[in-house]
């Protein structure tokens, strides 16, 4: 049976004495437009998504763990973040103090966010986050259950898990396929998959179908977020096939976002690759493809093009017509890049990935990407 999600509830603008809709900041012209008043459901949105974020882990050593409890991390983007109607990323690893990891190997990862680094996606304006990745179990059920309780707490949703047998008690941990939430009169759905055990699977396309189209039915805006791909900078490429890493089938990303959009969904934003991939819009609907590492503090490789990354904020329309609701409007990338060991800043060259990748992929056939980052249709 699909869990269509926890019930709606409407969360509070911890930020509306902070950023009010409509005030000037010096970076407003990285936001496509202000959030509408509250009660005021608003003609178009905005969404932003960004790819994995892992703030510090104390799984080997606290040498890992950033300083001032990670307020530093994302203080140069957090004016961006917090002004979506909704702010997506895939959070990679589990939010717990302490406890064994589950992993027996001599050179693995395995990452434990202390409880209190948390706080920092409230800050930044975090809205929803995958956990439907291969380290969301790394601490067990316990780490697991901790990471959904801390969010909830936060009033940050979460998805992409299921039981991972029969057997299994179709509880809150093993059963959270789905999440929905409300934003200012806007209904969203989220669904979340990925090739790992305990996740919902991306290889299973049928079924991810199955999920968008239930969402479809009670939702204004689907969003879908996949963990998929082939890992590295030698895999920044869609190659429209089922990808495989070190024997695992990772697959067919390029298949499963097409398909997900036939089925409904409005956005869909991956990530998994390490690395930044083409973006698309396909029946009218954006696709990024990897948003590669947003903000992986200590235990992750930067060097090159896995230490820069996109912010994607995607202008969808929100009208009374149902058939036009969720169609692509315009997108704007603002481009970061992680300072080993220290924090997220604006620069580096993601841009110009983006567009390069996207053209030799063969996606720019109905959009454009400016040199300052604007993806809009030709």
């Amino acid at each position: 049976m699909i869990n269509v999600g926890t019930p709606i509830v409407e969360k509070p603008n911890i930020d509306s004495q902070e950023v009010k809709p409509g005030s000037s900041t010096p970076q407003e012209e990285t936001s496509i437009s202000p959030v509408a008043p509250k009660g005021q459901i608003p003609q178009t949105l905005n969404i932003i998504g960004v790819g994995d974020i892992m703030l510090g882990t104390n799984y080997p050593s606290a040498k890992y763990l950033p300083a001032n409890k990670g307020r530093n991390l994302l203080r140069s983007v957090n004016d961006i973040l917090k002004k979506a109607d909704v702010t997506f990323g895939n959070l990679e690893g589990t939010i717990l103090d302490k406890g064994p990891t589950i992993k027996h190997c001599k050179k693995c990862y395995a990452f434990r966010m202390p409880e209190y680094l948390a706080d920092n996606l409230v800050t930044a304006g975090f809205d929803v986050v995958s956990i439907a990745n291969n380290h969301a179990r790394d601490f067990g059920d316990r780490g697991l259950r901790n990471t959904i309780k801390v969010l909830t707490k936060l009033n940050i949703e979460s998805a992409g898990l299921r039981k991972r047998s029969e057997t299994e008690t179709a509880d809150l941990l093993n059963n959270r396929e789905t999440a929905t939430f409300e934003r200012n009169g806007v209904k969203y759905g989220f669904a979340a998959f990925a090739p790992n055990v305990g996740t919902v699977d991306i290889r299973n396309i049928p079924y991810a179908q199955e999920i968008v189209q239930q969402l479809d039915q009670a939702n204004d805006i689907v969003i879908v977020s996949f963990h998929g791909g082939a890992e590295g900078t030698a895999h920044q490429h869609v190659r429209r096939k089922t990808e495989h890493y070190y024997g695992e089938n990772r697959g067919n990303v390029h298949e499963f976002a097409h398909a997900v959009i036939d089925a409904g969904a409005d956005i869909v934003f991956g990530h998994g690759p390490h690395v930044t991939r083409a973006v698309e819009v396909y029946n009218k609907r954006f696709i990024a493809y990897s948003l590669g590492n947003f903000c992986t503090y200590g235990r992750f490789s930067l060097r090159g093009a896995t230490g820069v990354a996109p912010i994607i904020d995607v202008k969808v329309k929100n009208g009374p017509d149902l058939e036009t609701k969720g169609e692509f409007v315009k997108a704007k990338i603002t481009q970061i890049r992680q300072i080993k060991n220290s924090r997220v800043v604006k620069g580096g060259n993601a841009i110009s990935i983006i567009r390069k990748l996207t053209r030799e992929d063969g996606f720019l056939t109905n959009i454009t990407i400016s040199k300052d980052g604007w993806i809009t249709y030709r």
